[in-house]
Order: C-alpha cells, then structure tokens, then sequence
C-alpha cells in the first residue's frame, strides 16, 4: 500500500514539473483561497476559540443591568454591594474600573493607565505577583491607604526593573502611593490600552452612589449553573428596589443578570468575523472551482493516457487514486504556500485595522501560528484537495477504452452537452461571486452614505488633548474651574489659535445619559425622560461651530456663584417642547441618580443645532450642556474616576503645527500635569467610521478576488470550448454560416451559463444579505439599486470574458480547420 503511494506520489510530482504553467496556476488560485482562509482563521482561533488566560474561564461572568430596551455590563456602587453579597453563587466578585493617572514627580511626567480593582481581582483573574504582594482587604476598604501594584510591563519601562522599588513611594497625581507588589510576565490581563498599575477600589459598603462607571466580575461556584446565577439576580434585583426604594436608577422592568465573560467580550465582533470566514470560504469555493476545471482540461488531454493504463489493467479504483493523489498533493502546495500568505496577510491587515478587536493583545501578540491554525490550515488544503480533484477524477475514470483509442489526433466536438460538470462548476463561480459582489457594493453604499452625513460641527483644524485630574486639586469643582480660567485665555493667547474650551466628551465618541425631570410639568414616571449630558466651558460651541439657533451661549460668568443654567440640543426640544418654548422651562437633571447628581433646577438659556454625538449613523440625541463650572463637587469627583479633561483647540494654522505651545500653556495652568492623545477632529471623525470602512475595504478585495476568478474560469471553459469545437465550427462555416451568426453562437452559450450563475446568486445573496445587515447605514440589505447594478456589472465582465473566444471563433480558417488532425 505504502508502495503504491509513493508511486503515484513519485507520478504525480513528474506531471507537474513537466506541466509548470498548469502547476503554477492552480497552485497560485488555491494559495489565495488557502491563504485568506488562514488569515480569518487565525483571528477566529484568538478570540473566539482559544480559552481566556484565566483559571477556570468558563466559570467566568460579567453582572449585567437588564431592561426593556436591552441589556449590558455596568456597576455602581450600591448594586455591587448587593452582588458582592451573593456568596452562595458567586465568589471574588471584584469590581473594575479603568481610567488614568498622572505619574507625578519625576522629570518627564507621563498621563499613565491605571485600573482600581477589588482585592479580589488577582485571584479572580489569576494575576500572580513577581515581587511583594496585592493588596490586602483591609487595603480594599474606604480609607485603607495609598498603595499601588506595578505591572512588568511598567516596572521594566519607568523603573528599569529595580526590585528595590518595593516598599518606595512613587507619586501618582500629587499624591504618595507606596509600591507593595509587582506583576508577573506572564501575567496576561486582557485589556485595551494595557494597565500600567493597579489601585485598590475602596468601595465604601454604605455607599449610596448610584453612578454606573466601572464592570463588576465574578466566578460562579463549582455547581452553579447560569441559570441558577440569574434567578439569584432576580431577587437581589427586588432587594435592590426595596433598599432604594422611589430611586430612578432602576425601574419596575430593570434587573440584573450575569453573561458568560468571554461571549461578552467578543459579542462586537463575533458576527464579523462570521461573516469575513463566509466571504473567505466563498473565495475558496470559486478557486476550488477553477483548478477542478483546469484538471478536467488537462484530462481531456490524458484521455489516451488514462485508456492505455486501463488497457494493461489498471481498475477504475486505481485510477481515481492517482487522480486525487495529484489532486491532494496540488492542494497541500497550495496550502503550504497559503499558509505563509496568511501569515503575511495577518501581519498586513492587523495594524491598519481600525476598530479593537478583543483578545488580540498589545500590538496583536496573541495572535500566532498555533497547532490550532497549523491543523485548520491542513485539514482546508486536504479537504480542498478532494473537492476540487473528485469531479475531474470520476469523470476521467469513466473513459471509454474502445473509442478512445479509435480516436484519431483530431480534436472531436464537444458541446456544452459533453461538458456538464464543468458548465455547472462555471454557474457555481458566478453565482458566488455575486453575493460576494452584492455584500461588498452595499457596504460601498455605507461608506458613501456616512461620507454624506452633516456631523452638525466643522471638524476641521481642531486639536484635542486629554488631561488627567485625579489629584486633590481637582477634587472639587472650584479646582477644575480655576484652571479652565487659567488654562483657556493662555490658549487663546497664542499666535494661530482661533478659539479653545473644555469638554468631558468629544462628539462622535458617546457620553453620559442622565434622566431630567421639566420642572413644573406633571410627572408620571420617575422623570419626563432622559439624553447625552455633557459639560463644558464657554467656547465650546465656537470650537466647533455648532450654531446658537436661540438664546445665548455660555459665558465666563457662568460659574459657581451664578444661577444655573442649561442650553439644550434642537433634538430636544423638538421631542419634549413640541409646540412649547423651552426657554422658559427649567431642569432637574439627574434626581434620584445618587448624592452627586442632587442640584436645583436649571434655566434653559438656549438652543443649539444637533450635533451627532453617538456617531455618524445615529441620530442626533436629544442633549444637554452644562457649565463645567456649576456641576456639584459630586460630578466633579466622579469625572476624575470615569476620565480626563478634553481641551480642544480651533487654529487658523495646521493644528498639528500648534502641539507644542498648546502643550507647554496647559503644563504651565496646571503646574505640569502632562497631556496625552493628541488628535485632530478629522482624525476622530475618520476613526468613528473606520471600522465600516474596513469591512467595505476587505469585503471588496474578497469580492474582487472572486469577480476575477469567475471572469477566468468563464473564459477558460469558452475559450477551451472553442478550441475543442474548431473542426464542428470549420465545417459550419464551410457550409456557409456567418462570423457574426458564430459569434453569436459562442456569446449565447456562455452568457447562457453566465446569467444562471448570476440568477442563482440573486436568489442566495437576497436572503444572506440580511446576515450583514447590523453593519449597513442608510441603505437596505435589500437595495434595490445594488441589486439591479452588481448583476449588470456582473453580466457585463462575463460578456467581456466569453467575446475574445467568440472573436477567435469566427477568426478559424475553415480549411485549416479541415486540415487539422
């Protein structure tokens, strides 16, 4: 047996080096199906197949608020005292909250990100310490000191793995901290931007705070079902509601629930990826189809061949053996050479790609050539080997030895008759390069739709920056609004700069939404609704050009001592004042929420135009600013958890250009805190749409891939039919018969298997369109437009691919073709 293989192995490498071209293009399309098939895998394998580097991952959950319009993961202090009291289900349930500091005291001080976490969270996540210790429970409660754990990665890059540095104090925003442990290397924290060093939560177990800004994690017991998890949730959420009772932070219909860690992580990008391996297995599929039919050629070549080896004994069994022997070793070719494209491909794509895609690691390290990938890559190239070898290997062993022998030299007709597997193998291309074509021309018509959505601001030379203010100066609001005092005239100061304010949110990048109640109108529910809160200092809107459509702007007056103000987005009032006048109205926003949100009523002092804050393909929110001078110390003290102060900056100039002196006034108003995240707003809005750009881009090489493929194996089955047809067509046109009524002959039949091929991916690609549909702007999964265009275009490459056949069909000199043996 194992000498047999190694004959038909030893065959089979001869017939290839002594058919180069053959071999050179079919291991060339099979490489590009290969290749792209392992590049998606890869990524798959990392995110959605390969366990979490953590103990017991599958154990592993994430507490999740629940509500009639949809749930997801958030935690404020009050709910996670609830859960944490749920021991007979849960252990190390830990909170987590990422944010940045300021690493203060040393010559060059850089804005670093640090995670306060529960004491719990290193055994909950395995993370194991180096050098020293985590923290300690006492450590964890209200009051419990300042101490710090470095990461490797930190510890190496500041500090130069000194292990003394245990046991010191380093300055964090102003403040002491002393070092009491160092992580391992190996520890693997799956976050995005890694965490510099980890302080402890310090969740007080009285709180009343309601605000939701960090994630709470925990591990189900051995036993526990999810099922059992929830129904404990459900009552907690019924404790929850009598402890605060007549709090707005949770409704009737609102709970808490617990989703498997690793299925929430990856639950913005599962679909995708489902979708890039479809496109991918469709390209394979096409180059499958390709190479079987230049294998079913080069058989109608080998047909004496195949006779005479059948003549002198050779089964029909034999024959396919050597057949899918060659087919197969083709196919592992293709695939060794597919796996290297893949690993190229991977290397290319990662880095441009826009959107954060989980689990890859910094800089996408997690992402190898594991055995996982190594067997899929295997298993594709065999499985291919025999899709694409079966067909030609059945048919071929089917020769019929008499009249093949009888034969002659001359080149018999063959119809499309005589060519059924591979006139179906031609269908079968067209019809998924269609759908492929019909994916990638509506994700095109998203990209031009968002291109011609109004963000309702002027993007254009704008500089933002993100400054960190957790240290004490900061901690009430008096501090923040000095140095916006300080900070804004030194930036308009400078030469080049047009106008410059303060911000907690950019546009396009989401927010805070609290709920308002419309003082003096009847109320029902908890509140009158709710939308975007935003604060911001005077000059915000001439930043951006967002235009005053009715009263007046913030001004400089409008601080603490001032009476409280509001300005409120066209959205809003168009939703809540439909025949009313907002302006003379007042708002309570945010009562019930918790102690930090408690403040009077706010004037409404003006309209302003929508701006498209939650991203270019949602609507305008209905949307409130406030004074960033007149938030309550509450709010102030909870932006500096949540994040870092947005200066942005108008210039007259490139805004790149103004970097430095930007950098070098805000250092100087707020006594050297660094900047970090310099962008430009058309940097922001570019990247707000990146992601759908990148599935258009991709979707239309794959779809460009397959439009080419298809055009050749039109042309390959055309222009071989020709070449088998030349006596029939010779003696045609001997008898008479036209060069246009030929013409017209070679066209009908392969615009005849061309426009099957593109009726059946109609039919398919109007039902797997709606697979992508989550991913569409302003176009339907059905567009009829897409759906009239792509078949055209389609149909007209064909045409394209079977006229230079036709055209060499009526160039046949009848008696050449007499002649011919």
């Amino acid at each position: 047996m194992v000498e047999t293989f190694l004959k038909d192995l030893k065959h089979s490498l001869r017939m290839f080096v002594h058919s180069p071209g053959f071999t050179i293009t079919a291991v060339a399309a099979l490489a590009l199906g290969i290749g792209a098939n392992t590049a998606i895998f890869s990524i798959i394998n990392t995110v959605l197949l390969r366990p979490m580097p953590y103990p017991d991952p599958d154990r592993l959950v994430i507490f999740t608020l629940t509500s009639p319009g949809g749930s997801g993961p958030g935690a404020s202090a009050t709910k996670f005292n609830i859960w944490r009291e749920r021991t007979n289900v849960f252990q190390d349930v830990s909170a987590v909250a990422n944010g940045t500091m300021n690493l203060t005291g040393v010559e060059k001080p850089e804005q670093i990100q640090a995670a306060r976490v529960s004491a719990s969270m290193f055994r909950l996540f395995g993370l194991a310490i180096a050098h020293g210790r985590s923290f300690t429970d006492e450590e964890d409660r209200p009051h419990g000191g300042h101490v710090v754990v470095l990461s490797d990665e930190f510890w190496t890059r500041r500090f130069g793995r000194d292990p003394s540095i245990v046991g010191k104090t380093i300055s964090l925003s102003g403040d002491p901290y002393q070092v009491v442990g160092i992580g391992a290397p190996e520890n693997k924290m799956e976050a995005d931007p890694p965490i510099d060093l980890y302080l402890p939560f310090q969740i007080d177990p009285n709180s009343t705070d309601q605000a939701h800004y960090f994630t709470a994690f925990a591990r189900l017991k051995p036993g526990v079902t999810l099922g059992m998890a929830r129904a404990q949730l459900q009552l907690a959420a019924d404790e929850f509601r009598r402890k605060f009772a007549g709090n707005i932070a949770m409704g009737p219909k609102d709970g808490f629930s617990v989703q498997p860690m690793r299925d929430l992580v990856v639950s913005g990008v599962r679909d995708l990826l489902f979708v890039f391996a479809a496109a991918v297995s469709f390209v394979l599929l096409i180059a499958c189809a390709n190479v079987a039919n230049l294998l079913l050629v080069r058989a109608t070549g080998r047909r004496r061949e195949i006779a005479i080896r059948a003549a002198i004994g050779a089964g029909r069994g034999r024959i396919i053996r050597q057949l899918l022997t060659e087919s197969i070793l083709l196919a592992l070719v293709g695939g060794a050479f597919g796996l290297g494209l893949g690993v190229i491909g991977i290397r290319a794509l990662l880095p441009i790609y826009p959107g954060s895609i989980p689990r890859l690691g910094p800089h996408n390290a997690y992402v190898s050539l594991d055995t996982h990938v190594l067997g899929f890559t295997l298993l594709v190239s065999l499985v291919t080997g025999v899709l694409f070898g079966l067909i030609p290997a059945f048919q071929s062993s089917r020769t019929d030895l008499t009249s093949v022998l009888k034969e002659s030299g001359g080149r018999s007709g063959t119809g499309f008759r005589q060519n059924k597997a591979r006139s179906l193998l031609v269908i079968t291309e067209m019809a998924l390069a269609m759908i492929l074509l019909i994916g990638a021309a509506l994700l095109i018509r998203t990209y031009l739709a968002l291109r011609a959505v109004d963000p309702g601001f002027d993007r254009h030379n704008v500089l933002t920056m993100q400054m960190s203010l957790d240290s004490p100066r900061f901690e009430k609001t008096i501090g923040l609004a000095e140095l916006i005092r300080d900070g804004v005239p030194r930036l308009q100061a400078l030469p080049g700069v047009e106008a410059a304010s303060t911000t907690c949110c950019l546009p396009l990048e989401g927010g805070y939404g609290l709920p308002f109640i419309i003082a003096g109108r009847p109320l029902e529910g908890p509140s009158h609704g709710g939308g975007n809160w935003r604060s911001i200092s005077a000059g915000y809107f001439d930043v951006f050009k967002i235009p005053l459509l009715r009263g007046r702007a913030f001004t400089e007056r409008d601080d603490g001592s001032a009476p409280p103000v509001v300005i409120i987005s066209q959205a809003m009032a168009k939703r809540f004042w439909p025949k009313g006048d907002p302006l003379n109205d007042r708002l309570i926003i945010g009562k019930g929420v918790g102690p930090e949100f408690e403040e009077p009523a706010r004037q409404i002092v003006g309209i302003v135009a929508d701006s498209r804050d939650n991203g270019l393909n949602r609507n305008p929110p209905a949307t409130m600013y406030v004074p960033a001078a007149q938030v309550t110390d509450g709010v102030t003290a909870l932006n500096r958890r949540i994040g870092p102060l947005t200066w942005v900056v108008r210039t007259r100039v490139p805004p790149y250009s103004l970097s430095q002196p930007i950098q070098t006034a805000l250092r100087a108003a707020s006594d050297g805190l660094p900047v970090a995240r310099i962008r430009t707003m058309d940097e922001v809005v570019a990247l707000s749409t990146a992601r759908q750009d990148f599935n258009m881009l991709l979707l239309t090489v794959f779809a460009g891939a397959a439009l080419l493929l298809a055009a050749i194996g039109i042309y390959g089955l055309m222009a071989y039919s020709v070449a088998q047809r030349t006596q029939e067509i010779g003696i045609r046109m001997a008898l008479g018969a036209e060069t246009a009524e030929v013409r017209r002959m070679v066209v009908y039949q392969g615009m005849a298997l061309a426009l099957i091929g593109v009726g059946v991916g109609i039919a398919a690609a109007f039902g797997l369109s709606r697979l992508i549909a989550s991913f569409l702007f302003g176009v339907k999964a059905w567009d009829p437009a897409v759906f009239v265009i792509v078949p055209v275009l389609l149909s007209a490459v064909a045409l394209l691919a079977v006229w230079f056949p036709a055209r060499r069909a009526t160039r046949i000199d009848p008696l050449d073709a007499l002649r011919y043996e």
